[in-house]
């Protein structure tokens, strides 16, 4: 797993943490019991301050992603269902509010932009039931 932190993007660095690791256990990426680097290296491999990683690990285990063993490390948590409904909503409602926000920046138009959303939704899906009916004719 790799972490990446963008420090112009304006978010704590350690909510940029506690998402991706949380992204990573939801998609499977992290399977449960999976070992999380230790806070001082990650801290240096990152160059952030280890508190901030610490700060991260604190968060993700106060949401129940990970769980602590004193003298071991920290590990995905077993019993943590990453794949519920409302897991996956709240991860898919945060990429969709920074789709929004840049598209308003951007200011393309609602219809502009769900078009674009759907087009995106065919090209990932192999394309709209139309489009297949009239390929395999």
């Amino acid at each position: 797993m790799m972490i990446r932190i963008d420090f112009k993007s304006g978010k704590p660095i350690y909510l940029q943490v506690v998402d991706q690791i949380r992204y990573a256990a939801a998609s499977g990426q992290l399977r449960p019991g999976a070992a999380l680097p230790s806070i001082r290296p990650l801290a240096q491999e990152l160059r952030v301050n280890r508190n901030t990683i610490a700060k991260a690990y604190t968060e993700l285990e106060n949401q129940g992603v990970i769980e602590t063993l004193a003298g071991k490390g920290s590990f995905v948590k077993d019993n943590h269902s990453p794949f519920t409904k409302q897991a996956k909503q709240k991860l898919l409602v945060g990429e969709i509010d920074q789709a929004v926000v840049t598209a308003h920046h951007l200011q393309v138009d609602r219809e502009t932009f769900l078009r674009l959303v759907h087009e995106r939704l065919d090209h990932y899906s192999g394309g709209t039931p139309e489009r297949k009916r009239k390929e395999s004719k």
